[in-house]
């Protein structure tokens, strides 16, 4: 069955009239969309045909997109953004299975600034209603995601919104309500508290980008979910973007529910995983495996590097010693306070932390190019985030090193890895120089 519209038409009435009563409401002018005034033209932009790739220019985006897009020096688009935004610029739902660094932020945020640019709204429009609505299953991920848009917003008067668990409630309502929302990122539990209160809508929705919806399935969102999507006009009246890393059959059927004939874009793993990363496994014993770690940080290669592990307190207690070390290391885990968070991934794209020790879930919304290596001290226990935390090396076109750890209590993680890149990975024993003390 298909996800509907549960308003009936008293109740949708009596938001009508809540909304009235409780806000005020605001005329924008071009739905907040209007491009601000700028001299560039595509000529400053010039990007010669290559054969076998497409260009943002052959896409027929908005001049102000353009301008972003040429300022982050994006040329050619990816594989999926080839693939995806022929038909999402022409208002297509699509279901895409990719991995993260592959690009699938760029191409929904392009389909969604184009349509909010192309169709502005020139009624009567109130805060707190969203636009464009995308949700992702971790904070870290919802702040990238929102750092992203707001880059491609740039030459835009489009406002971009985050919500969070964790951060201060009554700042973020402040925020809505001091400008119009035209897109709106948010983790479900949030969102959920937002919509109960009343200080979002989400009836008026255009546009429905569901990010990686495996983990949001693993972390247990779906039935939040499922209420927030019941809360935005029927699939028929809205585009949804469906986005996953794997296509289990509990994600493929909640494709076939929040979508319309959706056109199915499919990026296989190994593109990230093998074409840029440098992947290496040393077999160690859990007694050697810190100072292993200490002495592969400690060489000059490594100049930035993301260390994890599988439990929150593996991770306090390496982030701990490598402090005693001398490190200038940060700690990424969902027991670290969210405004704590957001600060040590600042301190880490900037240079200021070398380390950074993290757990998987943390780690999916680490988007930031120039990470030198990854190291896994635990093999993960679910192989896709094996591609998943190695795939935040080697992005940008550049090059990068995965180093993972294999000893007796996780050794027998590396068939069913092996199984997903199908291919064998290399072990080999440390060099006794890295295991010196």
């Amino acid at each position: 069955m298909s996800e509907q519209n549960n308003q009936t038409p008293s109740q949708t009435s009596t938001d009508s009239q809540q909304k009235q009563s409780g806000r005020r409401g605001r005329r924008r002018r071009g739905g907040g969309a209007k491009p601000t005034v700028t001299e560039w033209d595509l000529s400053q932009f010039e990007v010669e045909p290559e054969a076998g790739k497409t260009r943002f220019h052959d896409m027929d985006l908005p001049l102000p997109l353009m301008h972003a897009i040429a300022d982050l020096g994006f040329k050619y688009c990816s594989p999926i953004q080839a693939r995806s935004l022929p038909y999402t610029l022409r208002g297509h739902d699509v279901v895409g299975k990719a991995q993260t660094g592959t690009g699938k932020t760029a191409a929904f945020l392009a389909t969604i600034i184009t349509e909010l640019l192309t169709n502005p709204v020139d009624d009567e429009h109130f805060a707190g209603e969203a636009r464009a609505l995308i949700i992702a299953p971790t904070r870290e991920l919802v702040m990238q995601i929102a750092d992203d848009a707001k880059l491609l917003c740039k030459y835009t008067e489009l406002k971009v919104h985050t919500l969070v668990g964790g951060m201060d409630y009554d700042k973020q309502k402040r925020h809505l309500q001091e400008s119009l929302c035209d897109i709106l990122v948010a983790t479900p539990g949030r969102l959920l508290d937002f919509a109960g209160s009343r200080d979002v809508y989400l009836d008026r929705t255009e546009i429905l980008v569901l990010d990686e919806a495996d983990r949001m399935l693993d972390m247990g969102f779906i039935p939040q979910v499922r209420r927030i999507v019941r809360l935005t006009p029927h699939r028929d009246n809205r585009q949804t973007m469906f986005f996953s890393a794997t296509f289990t059959p509990e994600v493929m059927s909640l494709a076939e529910q929040w979508t319309i004939d959706p056109t199915s874009v499919e990026i296989e793993p190994e593109n990230v995983a093998t074409d840029t990363v440098n992947q290496k496994v040393f077999i160690t014993s859990k007694a050697e495996k810190f100072q292993l770690l200490y002495n592969l940080i400690s060489q000059d290669e490594v100049e930035s590097v993301i260390v994890f592990a599988n439990r929150r307190d593996q991770c306090r207690r390496l982030q701990e010693k490598l402090k005693g070390k001398g490190f200038s290391v940060g700690l990424l885990s969902g027991e670290v306070p969210q405004g704590k968070r957001v600060r040590t991934l600042e301190e880490f794209k900037s240079g200021k932390l070398k380390v950074l020790v993290a757990t998987d879930v943390a780690g999916r919304g680490i988007h930031i190019d120039g990470i030198s290596h990854v190291v896994n001290y635990t093999l993960p226990e679910e192989s896709e985030d094996y591609v998943h935390r190695i795939g935040r090396t080697g992005r940008a076109g550049k090059s990068g090193t995965s180093i993972s750890f294999a000893c007796e209590d996780d050794a027998f993680l590396l068939e069913p890895i092996q199984e997903l890149l199908g291919r064998k990975l290399d072990c080999e024993q440390p060099d006794e120089s890295l295991l010196k003390r």
